[in-house]
């Protein structure tokens, strides 16, 4: 039983690592708090054709919608659509802290996802997950033969702008900023290709129903496109990881091992947050029942863990 906002596990963030990790520790029939606002990738138009058993691909929405409804059916998970702003260590326990109060946990797994960082015009919502895209895995298949642009003004975006020539012969790189941190051997590889750089800013486009006809930059440039990549990297949201003292690695994402555990004792993470794989839900579900199953085993007291 849930007694005075304390419990057996505390998950911070309700897509589909979050979820899942639910699922999970419900199975485990540990009593959790899991907190949604409803934000992430997940809740974009797109159709995710990589998730197995779903032919035709499924909408990312429905994979959340469905995992939603599956966790509402177990009275172990208590669901809370509170943003949590802070969290913290008291002894064995850990707060977490939101605008409307207080819970405890005796484990934390943080499923707090990432920020992407949009190019931002009329309606720009519309179009992610439709003709916007940022993964070449999710949606690179369905780009074969479009008319493409690319954004991004660094060598990992100019790497993955080349790799995009397996399905889209008509490629134009858009830095979306007025300067770029490019290097020469891009700048060859990226030109040898026949492929323009368009060192510009993005100032309005044409479009309906959110799909792009045209991009027009600053400088007076117009583009066709069909379909746009975003290659801007996403920012991790690791604030409360932070707060916890978990390590991150180099490019900011929370370090973990293949059981999900970071280096605070208690404390797991799931999903992109991780950057363990790629950014895939197949991914974050399987990542989200690791770290419960970690988790759960935490939580059994020494006489009941293998010697």
């Amino acid at each position: 039983m849930v007694e005075n906002g304390h419990y057996e596990v505390l998950i911070i963030g309700g897509g589909p690592a979050g979820l899942s990790a639910a699922v999970y520790m419900a199975r485990y029939d540990r009593q959790v708090a899991l907190f949604d606002t409803g934000r992430g990738r997940s809740n974009w138009h797109q159709v995710n054709h990589n998730y197995l058993g779903f032919p035709g691909g499924v909408k990312a929405r429905e994979i959340r919608a469905r995992g939603r409804e599956q966790v509402e059916s177990y009275d172990q998970v208590t669901i809370l659509p509170h943003a949590i702003t802070e969290m913290a260590r008291d002894g064995s326990e850990f707060i977490a802290r939101g605008e409307q109060g207080e819970w405890r946990g005796q484990s934390v797994i943080l499923a707090t996802g990432v920020t992407d960082r949009w190019p931002k015009f009329e309606d720009w919502q519309e179009y992610v997950g439709r003709s916007m895209f940022w993964c070449l895995t999710c949606d690179g298949y369905a780009s074969r033969g479009k008319k493409l642009v690319t954004l991004g003004n660094d060598n990992p975006a100019a790497c993955t702008t080349l790799q995009l020539q397996r399905f889209a012969p008509d490629i134009t790189m858009l830095t979306g900023t007025p300067t770029h941190t490019i290097s020469q051997v891009y700048l060859d590889r990226l030109a040898n290709a026949g492929i323009p750089l368009v060192c510009d800013e993005i100032e309005s486009v044409a479009g309906k129903d959110g799909q792009f006809e045209a991009i027009y930059t600053k400088d007076g440039w117009c583009i066709e496109l069909e379909c746009l990549f975003n290659l801007v990297e996403a920012v991790p949201n690791t604030k409360l990881a932070r707060d916890l003292g978990v390590e991150l690695n180099d490019i900011g994402y929370i370090k973990v091992d293949t059981e999900q555990r970071t280096n605070v004792e208690g404390v797991y993470a799931a999903g992109d947050v991780t950057w363990l794989h790629s950014h895939q839900i197949a991914a974050a579900v399987h990542e989200g029942g690791q770290a419960a199953s970690a988790a759960n085993y935490f939580l059994y007291p020494p006489e009941l863990r293998e010697p």
